[in-house]
């Protein structure tokens, strides 16, 4: 691990981590489960079955033939009662294959631990499995662990920073499946022919280093070092992550491979150790649900394709009626229209708030303080970046290197005007793109 000189920039925020103590609770198999074909970026996936199919646990039931995609597997057994058209979380278009569960849970004959003799059989088994980065990005992990310059990483880093305020799933899989992340760490070093490993954890997850540094001295040391990290604001992002723990700059456009590195979420990793045991593929996700609407906030696993109502009601119900409903955290999550959107792949946390949590409060006017500034990890400008978005000055976007900004959200959480500063960026962003494709 490199030294370095200082940290990057960052903040602090209400870690609200009401659940941290809350074990992971299994939710019963709901009625019925509506299963997204657009779980992943890249090509969303065509159905495999019809109304009417019989299907089983880990049964594929969507695939693609684009390489950027990975199939989509049964969460329950039972009977395809229709294949429906709505509207994405973001908005979009949306297949869902809907499955009126049969309670059985039968496992579908084809599962079967898989065997990785050389590299490239791993990767075809990852993408088998249907893993997707699972820290947010829903990246096909199988065209992670395929960088061109392979030869070039020697390096793996486990991400265990969970800094976005009220969610504790990361956590409780470390205190709870400690060994599956260390065997899926050593799985994928010897897979893609790393020599060291880290875990990034932030320090105020004492109990998590202690029991991932107890597994490693148990699996006799190997070269896998918990790195204990500073608990600030937005320590789990990708880029502040590879900097962190490796002193390495990663500026925007450059991969993680470029840098000798291949960085994965805890739970991706986590799911790697369990896959390659049992050979059962992604079809349940472990989520925090929280927010002063819940009446029992707790940690669930529950089956990918429940509907965010069923969750909820397993976790006692409204005790006020919703205003906000977040997938992810309050800092880079995305609010949605309804609960009863289902849960995907990548999900992380429900949040949904009644009270002042859920208000938007009155943007006013700059008094150029300077904080968004000292806020953020790359040192961007956001108050001129918001003037160059006004403008729709492409050039100044790009002087001022809109595309750095990595939307953590920390410009506009700092200001005390409450201006979208980071949304801003976004269109940004957009900006750029639009005037480089002409």
């Amino acid at each position: 691990m490199a030294e370095k000189k200082k940290h990057l920039q960052s903040i602090h925020v209400p870690h609200n981590k009401n659940t941290v103590e809350c074990e992971t609770e299994r939710m019963p198999i709901p009625d019925f489960v509506y299963i997204s074909m657009s779980q992943h970026i890249g090509a969303p996936c065509r159905p495999l079955v019809k109304k009417g199919d019989s299907v089983k646990v880990g049964q594929p039931i969507g695939d693609s033939d684009v390489p950027m995609s990975v199939p989509i597997h049964s969460s329950v057994s039972g009977i395809v009662s229709g294949i429906e058209e709505s509207r994405s979380d973001n908005g979009g278009k949306n297949t869902l294959v809907v499955i009126e569960a049969d309670k059985k849970q039968e496992l579908w004959e084809g599962i079967q631990a898989p065997k990785a003799g050389s590299r490239e059989e791993f990767i075809q088994a990852v993408r088998a499995s249907g893993l997707v980065g699972l820290g947010g990005a829903a990246f096909p992990t199988h065209i992670k662990y395929n960088p061109k310059n392979i030869q070039d990483v020697t390096t793996l880093i486990i991400n265990g920073a969970e800094c976005e305020p009220f969610i504790t799933s990361d956590h409780r899989i470390m205190v709870e499946e400690t060994e599956n992340i260390i065997d899926g760490a050593l799985l994928v070093m010897k897979q893609l022919g790393m020599q060291e490993g880290f875990i990034g954890v932030e320090d105020n997850k004492p109990d998590a280093i202690a029991a991932l540094r107890s597994m490693i001295e148990q699996k006799g040391n190997p070269n896998i070092e918990v790195i204990p990290l500073r608990s600030r604001y937005p320590q789990g992002a990708e880029r502040v992550m590879v900097y962190e723990v490796t002193g390495k700059t990663m500026d925007a456009g450059v991969l993680p491979a470029d840098l000798g590195v291949i960085l994965s979420n805890v739970t991706s990793i986590a799911f790697i150790g369990q896959y390659f045991k049992n050979g059962i593929p992604l079809i349940a996700k472990r989520i925090t649900v929280d927010g002063d609407a819940i009446s029992r906030p707790a940690n669930v696993l529950c089956p990918i394709g429940t509907k965010i109502a069923d969750v909820v009601e397993f976790c006692g119900g409204y005790k006020e009626p919703p205003k906000k409903i977040l997938m992810g955290g309050p800092m880079m999550g995305r609010a949605i229209f309804s609960d009863q959107l289902p849960v995907i792949k990548n999900n992380n946390a429900i949040l949904i708030f009644a009270g002042e949590q859920a208000w938007v409060k009155e943007e006013t006017a700059c008094i150029n303080c300077g904080r968004c500034y000292r806020a953020c990890p790359f040192k961007l400008m956001p108050t001129l970046l918001s003037s160059a978005v006004k403008r729709r000055d492409a050039g100044a976007l790009e002087r001022l290197k809109v595309m750095q900004c990595m939307e953590c959200g920390s410009c506009s959480y700092i200001c005390p005007a409450r201006r979208p500063l980071s949304f801003n960026n976004k269109l940004g962003k957009a900006i750029v793109k639009e005037a480089q494709s002409k």
